[in-house]
């Protein structure tokens, strides 16, 4: 049997998620004929058959997380005969026995009736975790109990034997009540215990990713963040709101080069770019995306605009290509079309920075000789400290500032 390993769909990405087989077991397919659809990079990727032949077994189901380089599927390729592989069993655990400690790895384990892997060391016991259940259930030392299984194991047998003697009846008889005197004070009565009103859930597809992504770079990065507001009171009518808050960072490219860039924490080395990419942040009900705008800096409003509604589509769609989720050079969040004012946005390696702009606002503005009231647009900048200073930092910010109180 020939088998297919899942390829790096994109990037360094270490798994994707079967969305949906295209095929089934036992069916015959062609060389390049769509297989399966699979989610990777935030993107739904349909993976091709890499031979022609028969489908003799798909190593996942929909909603598995396979592993890059990890087996997918299985092919009788040219008439050769398929021999089944026979995947390694994976022991069955209580929702009890999930929640607790591992322990060290020693001797053997039984899960069920069936011996899977090793048992594990808990408190100096050799015991299963079905055991240890079982000791729980019974209110049962396990220090207590003698261990006649091979290798000093504790067994199923030993923990009902030593439950059925008088040393674990004494054990476990109540004891007596403290004479209360005039001197001694009750003891505080246990808190009341809080019911859950939810259901654990698997987190994938999307969210996963973008909690392994947001996990990675609040590790890497040494993030700063400024803050301030642009007035907008000198706009002209039906200005295209992200179209000048795109057309702004580059105006703050300009004037601060180093905002516009990647940098490589290990080899410690930044690239400046000369062109601007933008990484649009798109809210889903699936997870966030960011989708990149190519090439800001040399489009026309309309055709910016025209590039936005594109992405958009694609990422309701799910149909946007791989490309257009990678290698661009800043990221923008318009969270203020929901609400919120200021934000701590994450920057994302390789980027250097990100931009946030919150709700748009009225303010009271003191002017010569009285007041007026103004539109402002609160913006955030979070930028990584060991690329960028402090100071380019805020002269990025301020010509954005400058660029958004024009007119048009």
């Amino acid at each position: 049997m020939m088998i297919f390993k899942l390829p790096d769909l994109a990037e360094g990405l270490p798994d994707a998620e079967i969305v949906e087989w295209l095929v089934a077991e036992g069916d015959e397919v062609t060389e390049d004929q769509p297989m399966v659809s699979m989610e990777t990079a935030k993107a739904v990727v349909e993976v091709p058959s890499p031979y022609t032949g028969k489908i003799v077994k798909f190593y996942g189901q929909a909603g598995d997380v396979i592993n890059t380089h990890d087996p997918l599927a299985g092919f009788e390729v040219d008439g050769e005969a398929a021999e089944e592989v026979a995947a390694e069993p994976k022991a069955e655990i209580s929702p009890e026995e999930n929640n607790s400690d591992s322990g060290t790895v020693v001797g053997e384990m039984e899960t069920s009736n069936k011996v899977v892997s090793d048992a594990a060391l808990i408190g100096g016991v050799k015991v299963t975790p079905a055991v240890r259940a079982m000791a729980r259930k019974l209110k049962i030392d396990l220090a207590s109990v003698p261990a006649t299984g091979k290798g000093g194991v504790v067994t199923a047998k030993d923990v009902k034997a030593y439950a059925a003697s008088p040393n674990a009846q004494k054990a476990s008889a109540p004891k007596p009540a403290a004479t209360v005197t005039p001197s001694s004070r009750p003891a505080p009565a246990p808190a009341a215990r809080v019911e859950t009103s939810g259901e654990w859930e698997n987190i994938r597809g999307t969210r996963r990713t973008m909690a392994r992504i947001m996990s990675a770079a609040q590790s890497e990065v040494v993030a700063t963040t400024l803050m301030d507001d642009a007035d907008i009171h000198a706009w002209q009518h039906d200005q295209d709101i992200t179209v000048r808050l795109l057309r702004c960072l580059w105006a703050g490219a300009q004037a601060e080069p180093g905002l516009n860039a990647w940098y490589d924490g290990k080899q410690n080395m930044r690239m400046l770019h000369k062109g601007m990419d933008v990484g649009m942040a798109v809210d889903t009900a699936d997870g966030l995306f960011v989708a990149a705008l190519r090439d800001v800096h040399s489009k026309s409003p309309g055709d910016i605009r025209s590039d936005i509604n594109r992405l958009r589509d694609n990422v309701i769609n799910r149909s946007i290509p791989p490309e257009d989720l990678k290698d661009y050079t800043i990221v923008l969040s318009n969270f203020g079309v929901f609400a919120g004012r200021y934000a701590t946005p994450i920057v994302t390696p390789p980027c250097v920075s990100i931009i946030a702009a919150g709700k748009l606002r009225n303010e009271v503005v003191p002017i010569l000789g009285g007041f007026e009231v103004h539109r402002m647009i609160p913006l955030s900048l979070t930028f990584d400290h060991r690329a960028s200073t402090g100071g380019e930092a805020a002269r990025f910010l301020k010509a954005m500032i400058e660029d958004l109180a024009l007119p048009e």
